[in-house]
């Protein structure tokens, strides 16, 4: 009986938890449906004029197209480089390892302000200010050590022991690699590469600093926006970006349970 009451507190209370995080974000849906020229609750009828504007501005949907192929690019090279980082030090597991694991992990600890003066300091003398690379290569830094934490999560349930099967087969490093050790982690590397898109999606401090005028993301478009009026075209783009985001996660939930072997 006190089992049974403790479960069920347990699990109101992570609801409720739950609903606190997600209310706050789920005010720009009925604000994005308002008919009136500013950010307001809609009372006696609903209008989808702003999202209409929203998919008619070629202003917007430029800063979509931008933000998807920044966000990409930097997903793959984010979670290439987690992913072998991962595995590397996997495999060493040493104090030095775990130095050098500290050491990658720092960039979830440094406030975004510090690493976004750090990036432009580095990028104005190498030209990568205002360009699609140095975003690029800033996002990356920046979401490389969430699929460094969710694949060496994956590999401490990895059973070693399949490795060693597989080189004793005779099966060279890359080989066990690619067809014993990927695909026994392949849930943690959909996670972070998960992790790694949306980080990049949602990223707004350090592209302040690195974009000017020629690189426009949909982030930085929805701060002007708020900044210089209160278009509701702000909160339409909010939800949309909650539903890519919503969407990434569906996908990565998806792809791990057809990963998941059959019991």
């Amino acid at each position: 009986m006190r089992s049974s009451l403790a479960a069920k507190l347990n699990t109101a209370l992570s609801w409720g938890l739950l609903v606190l995080l997600v209310a706050p974000a789920l005010v720009a849906i009925p604000v994005s449906l308002t008919p009136k020229r500013f950010l307001s609750f809609p009372t006696n009828e609903l209008s989808l004029q702003y999202y209409d504007k929203l998919f008619a501005s070629p202003e917007w949907m430029s800063s979509f197209w931008q933000s998807s192929v920044i966000g990409l690019a930097s997903t793959v090279l984010a979670t290439s480089i987690g992913t072998l980082c991962a595995i590397g030090l996997w495999r060493v597991s040493s104090r030095a390892g775990e130095v050098v694991r500290a050491i990658l992990l720092l960039p979830l600890v440094i406030p975004p302000i510090i690493a976004a003066m750090a990036f432009s300091r580095l990028f104005v003398p190498l030209g990568l200010i205002d360009s699609y690379s140095g975003l690029i290569l800033a996002h990356t830094v920046l979401s490389a050590p969430l699929v460094l934490i969710t694949v060496s999560a994956s590999l401490a349930g990895f059973d070693p022991r399949l490795e060693q099967a597989s080189r004793s087969l005779g099966a060279s490093n890359w080989v066990t690699m690619r067809r014993v050790i990927m695909p026994g982690i392949k849930p943690g590397i959909l996670a972070g590469a998960v992790f790694a898109f949306i980080s990049s999606w949602d990223e707004i401090v350090v592209t302040l600093f690195l974009s000017k005028f020629s690189v426009y993301t949909l982030p930085r478009r929805m701060w002007n926006g708020i900044r210089e009026n209160t278009d509701p075209t702000v909160a339409a783009a909010a939800v949309v970006l909650m539903a890519v985001t919503l969407v990434a996660f569906a996908i990565w939930a998806l792809a791990s349970r057809r990963g998941k072997p059959a019991q």
